[in-house]
């Protein structure tokens, strides 16, 4: 099974409150499942990021063949293609740690650049994290 997952962080300043928020849907649109939470203080990057860890993660939990993260943030994306080169030290541990996530899971993994505008879903997520305070663990 294909899933389309949609996923993004919050900071309510850089660094400052962070959340994040990850949908997963199957190829017909039906929501799967979706998660929320609240990081603490992050820069924008690391809220990206966390949220992409936990979507690997929870879609190690589904039946999926293929995995298509869907993400407005061009950085993640173009860093997870290895189209942009990782400069910061803490980034470099998160596309680490994505790529043995990937590397051990049963299901292929592609990434899309998508505007804002479709990641509306995952926004509200992030920052219903930030507003509750809900932690998350991943």
């Amino acid at each position: 099974m294909t899933i389309h997952a949609f996923t993004d962080g919050a900071s309510r300043g850089n660094p400052g409150d962070s959340g994040i928020g990850v949908i997963l849907k199957n190829e017909k649109g039906s929501v799967l499942t979706s998660v929320f939470g609240y990081i603490g203080q992050a820069t924008n990057n690391v809220a990206e990021y966390t949220a992409l860890i936990a979507c690997l993660r929870l879609a190690q939990t589904k039946d999926c063949g293929n995995l298509v993260v869907h993400s407005d943030s061009e950085l993640l994306v173009r860093q997870m293609e290895g189209r942009y080169k990782v400069k910061e030290p803490r980034l470099k541990k998160f596309v680490e740690e994505a790529h043995a996530i990937i590397g051990s899971a049963r299901f292929e993994c592609k990434f899309r650049h998508i505007t804002r505008e479709y990641n509306k879903e995952a926004d509200r997520l992030a920052n219903l994290g930030i507003d509750t305070k809900k932690p998350i663990h991943i």
